[in-house]
């Protein structure tokens, strides 16, 4: 008994010294990848709003607005995707990533990893290859949101998206995913840790402590608000209001191929363009189930960004409405049919692989600290040679695409390594 709880001490200071150690990494990266801080600039910078894109894009084809209109619209390739984490938006950046790639559009891309310095807020300067005034068709990459700084990227007349997630799901995904980087996590000794956290959040949880961002209101700290905001909060109906007049759609993650259809319809894309393969899903094993009282609890400590998601969850409905609910069903069946077509075509197996299982690394997702649980994809043997370019890039997880895309990812390529070595 006394041999088992002196082994079971020297787990817990092994794990203390590593923890410390992985925590001190960390703050070395952080430091290495903080933007700099500019001097002030006499002169005004020149906004991309006064000038035209230069790049507009090819082989753009125009479509008609709908089946009952004859008048025709070019696709838009000016985009603003405001990528929120944990919320299905890899999926979505994976067709930004294939259609500004097929039409030759230009990035605004970070430099030396795969966000904007995040979770400083965004600047300019921290865009690759940036000068005042030049214009970019997309900007997609996780930032922490700087509209007056995001606008002085692309013409006045940029479409501005992004995507929402129920707040319990998200903060129950957030959780898990991020729990060995959150330091506050780390004196949860309960079994269930989630369960826990939310029974007593207050006694875990910190607004200055190490990314403890992740644990509350993470919508609203990517939108760039106080996520300590509380659901009753007045300044919430501000953030709304700011964020509708912002956004011309915001997407529902629970509703992702209604909220693709209005996509298309908003920047006048084709059905083709929306081809999805569902990336960077858990393994089942490691999602943890919200009965209804601890999804209760979830909501109301993360009330500011339910209330976010209630209102953006109305006016997506809204929007369904307007576009017709049985052209919406048909619209959805058939973006249904062409994903099942192209899951035949492209997937090893038709489904989704554990990351031990995944034979070409270079379609191996990101994992996080300490554990693989994300899935990823199996690319089929002897693809028609007219899909396999396509199917290859609909299963690149984000690292690998923006490698591709010619980011350079050395801060992102050192902090893996650091994960893998002390995971």
């Amino acid at each position: 008994m006394y041999a088992g709880k002196k082994g079971k001490h020297r787990s817990i200071t092994r794990g203390l010294v590593l923890g410390a150690l992985f925590t001190c990494i960390m703050r070395v990266l952080y430091c290495l990848s903080t933007s700099p801080v500019q001097a002030n600039i006499v002169s005004p910078i020149p906004s991309c709003a006064h000038s035209l894109s230069k790049t507009k894009g090819e082989n753009l084809t125009i479509f008609p607005q709908s089946s009952s209109q004859s008048n025709q619209c070019v696709p838009k390739v000016d985009i603003v995707f405001v990528k929120t984490h944990k919320t299905a938006s890899s999926t979505l950046l994976n067709i930004l990533f294939r259609f500004g790639e097929k039409h030759k559009l230009r990035f605004a891309f970070p430099e030396g990893r795969n966000d904007f310095f995040y979770p400083s807020p965004f600047l300019c300067s921290q865009v690759k290859d940036y000068q005042p005034g030049e214009c970019f068709n997309i900007v997609c990459n996780h930032m922490r949101f700087n509209a007056v700084e995001v606008a002085k990227l692309l013409p006045e007349d940029a479409v501005y998206i992004t995507i929402l997630r129920d707040p319990a799901k998200l903060f129950e995904s957030s959780f898990h995913y991020y729990q060995k980087a959150i330091p506050l996590t780390w004196g949860i000794h309960a079994d269930n840790k989630l369960a826990e956290f939310l029974r007593h959040p207050r006694t875990y949880y910190s607004q200055l402590g190490y990314n403890s961002f992740y644990l509350k209101n993470m919508l609203l700290f990517d939108f760039g608000f106080d996520n300590n905001m509380g659901g009753d909060d007045p300044r919430v109906n501000e953030v709304i209001h700011s964020l509708a007049k912002q956004f011309q759609l915001v997407l529902i993650a629970e509703y992702f191929e209604e909220s693709l259809i209005l996509l298309k319809d908003a920047l006048c894309w084709s059905m083709d363009d929306l081809l999805f393969f569902k990336l960077n899903a858990r393994k089942i094993s490691f999602v943890s189930r919200l009965t209804p009282q601890l999804r209760a609890k979830a909501l109301e400590w993360n009330g500011a960004d339910w209330r976010l998601y209630q209102h953006f969850n109305a006016t997506l409905w809204d929007k369904v409405e307007a576009y017709g609910r049985q052209r919406m069903e048909r619209d959805v069946i058939e973006l249904r049919r062409r994903n099942a077509k192209m899951t035949s075509i492209c997937i090893e197996g038709g489904g989704a692989v554990e990351a031990g299982r995944i034979k070409d690394r270079t379609l191996l997702p990101w994992q996080p600290v300490g554990e693989s649980s994300i899935l990823g994809y199996n690319l089929r043997n002897n693809i028609e040679h007219k899909f396999n370019a396509l199917c290859r890039k609909m299963l690149t997880p984000e690292i690998e695409y923006l490698s591709k895309l010619g980011v350079n990812l050395w801060l992102t390529r050192l902090w893996g390594w650091f994960k893998d070595v002390f995971s």
